[in-house]
């Protein structure tokens, strides 16, 4: 491994200087700059990162905390963090959690005791109002914003969010519009808020209709496309006279709309369906989806601004980003009988 001595060695110089110029120092000339990184370079130089952080008391890591990364959900949010710490020098630690809380509580203090600078996490929901893990968080000053909704146990972290509400909304009044009354919704995991807010907007676009609600209408589905499936199977077998299929995310609508097809019903002719998060596959789905486009570029570019203000020692404000309804094939006007 080449030292700052071998380097100074070779140049002719203090290992005192060699240092300054590595670190930028004014009082050095920039002829002596340039020759003595042009002679580090030649001869490999590394310079010890570790080192680093303990001077600077800084590791220049992020860690990012993610269900997981094979959720198309997640991906775009996770290279945008990824691409803007590159450009401000830092590195990221990614860990899943499979929304397992053991799994979060073991990869969020592995994280801590690699002394990284700020955390992004998104949470593993849970009905608790208090975890003794962001009780820690807020104890030590960790640097910390949520990916997605707040909940009573980390509430008094800055967050990051879509405007669900507004984009359930949204996809329902899309429905209304097209002339359907009878609107089933595939609702994801209880204690999930983006799920509550899904089913929320959902339930205000009816009220604003003056369809009146109706809990039959309402099938748990979970957030995969397994679970997509079996909420389908199960909304065929007790046929609530539904024309068309709200569903809390673009991998349960897949799921429940692959059952549809593979029964006969044509989509959108005999059952419309709708998602929600615009995941790539949803616009080349055997019938392209019509869904609601999440932010999820904007909402990784907006977490690094919030962590950015965070490690100044401010307090950003919370931020909600709103969503849009994306229409494709999948809705279409209700069947006439």
């Amino acid at each position: 491994m080449v030292r700052l001595k071998d380097i100074a060695i070779r140049a002719g110089v203090s290992v005192m200087t060699v240092s300054k110029v590595l670190r930028d120092a004014p009082d050095i000339s920039a002829a002596t700059k340039a020759r003595i990184r042009l002679l580090a370079q030649q001869m490999g130089y590394m310079p010890d990162s570790i080192a680093q952080g303990l001077r600077n008391r800084t590791s220049k890591l992020f860690g990012l905390v993610v269900p997981s990364s094979t959720n198309p959900v997640f991906a775009r949010t996770i290279m945008a963090i990824e691409e803007q710490a590159y450009e401000l020098g830092y590195d990221v630690i990614l860990a899943h959690t499979l929304n397992l809380p053991e799994r979060e509580d073991k990869v969020v203090r592995r994280l801590i005791s690699r002394r990284v600078d700020g955390l992004f996490l998104t949470p593993v929901y849970r009905l608790d109002p208090s975890v003794n893990l962001y009780e820690e968080l807020l104890r030590r000053e960790t640097p910390t914003v949520l990916l997605g909704h707040r909940a009573p146990f980390c509430e008094k972290f800055v967050n990051v969010e879509t405007d669900d509400i507004g984009g359930s909304h949204a996809a329902a009044q899309h429905l209304v519009e097209l002339g359907h009354r009878r609107i089933a919704f595939f609702a994801g995991p209880s204690a999930a808020p983006a799920s509550q807010e899904r089913l929320e907007g959902y339930r205000r676009a009816l009220r604003d209709a003056n369809i009146e609600f109706d809990d039959r209408l309402v099938f748990t589905a979970g957030s995969t496309t397994e679970e997509g499936e079996k909420a389908a199977l199960q909304f065929l077998q007790e046929a609530p006279g539904a024309t068309a299929v709200q569903a809390s995310n673009d991998l349960v609508a897949i799921g429940a709309a692959n059952v549809f097809l593979n029964q006969g019903l044509r989509i959108p002719e005999d059952l419309s369906v709708v998602g929600f998060g615009n995941i790539m596959i949803s616009e080349h789905f055997r019938v392209p989806l019509t869904t609601v486009r999440q932010a999820k570029l904007r909402l990784g570019t907006a977490a690094m601004e919030s962590m950015l203000r965070l490690l100044k020692g401010e307090r950003p404000e919370s931020r909600r980003l709103a969503a849009e309804i994306i229409i494709r094939k999948s809705s279409g006007p209700k069947k006439q009988a």
